[in-house]
């Protein structure tokens, strides 16, 4: 249990922004770390959720609110999964060799691939945000974080990594998979009690997450951080697509 509190605070300090109560690095608890993931998910869903409620009890205007709504992931998270989507669009955007895409994958510089992308990206995400109503089924923010880190904990578990991925030397064992599974399979749960068309919303969020995942693997050949930033990020604008629309 020590280990596993331990790996929570660490996944937490890394991949979330919200101030950590506990900063502590326990290397024995490293092959946890995953499993945190989708628990860090949900504690963004929540306050998603929560802000989402915040705006409409304080009578907002609907575009204050879609920029708000729109805005959280991002700075919930430091803007580290984004750096990855602007990394792995600039790579796969390019059609060069495997050598120079991954070279570009890792180049510190920005180049206007990366540009065009997250600017369509936020235009996007705030134009379905903006169109939430009275009728939309908000809870569901709740879980759309938990789901997308769900595909990230799996497919950084399970596929193949590039060499120069911190998660080079992981080996997946049954845990790695059985856990994300079980928070998916809650998260489905929670979504359908909903009703019908929020339990849509998953749905439609995993296949968002596989087509990003199959282009930018398939592409760059090799799993890394960055392409699960990737496929995290488009699969939460699928999610919020199908929140909007349907």
């Amino acid at each position: 249990m020590k280990q596993f509190l331990h790996a929570f605070f660490m996944c937490q300090s890394m991949f979330c922004a919200i101030p950590c109560p506990c900063k502590i690095w326990d290397e024995d608890a490293r092959d946890k770390l995953l499993w945190c993931l989708p628990l860090v998910g949900l504690e963004i869903g929540l306050f998603w959720w929560a802000l989402g409620l915040l705006c409409g009890l304080l009578g907002l205007p609907q575009a204050v609110t879609g920029i708000a709504l729109c805005a959280i992931p991002f700075f919930a998270t430091g803007f580290i999964h984004l750096d990855g989507f602007m990394d792995v669009t600039d790579a796969v955007r390019s059609y060069r060799d495997l050598a120079r895409r991954r070279e570009i994958l890792k180049d510190s510089h920005v180049g206007s691939f990366a540009v065009i992308g997250v600017v369509l990206l936020i235009l996007c995400q705030f134009a379905f945000c903006a169109s939430f109503d009275k009728e939309t089924e908000l809870r569901v923010l709740i879980v759309i974080p938990v789901v997308s880190r769900c595909g990230s904990a799996l497919a950084v578990s399970v596929l193949p990594k590039m060499s120069t991925s911190q998660y080079v030397e992981k080996r997946a064992k049954p845990a790695d998979v059985l856990i994300p599974c079980a928070f998916l399979a809650a998260a489905l749960t929670f979504a359908f009690c909903l009703g019908l068309r929020a339990g849509l919303v998953p749905l439609v969020q995993m296949a968002g997450y596989a087509l990003a995942l199959r282009r930018a693997y398939r592409s760059l050949e090799g799993m890394n951080g960055d392409i699960s930033g990737y496929a995290l990020t488009i699969s939460e604008l699928a999610a919020l697509g199908a929140l909007a629309i349907l």
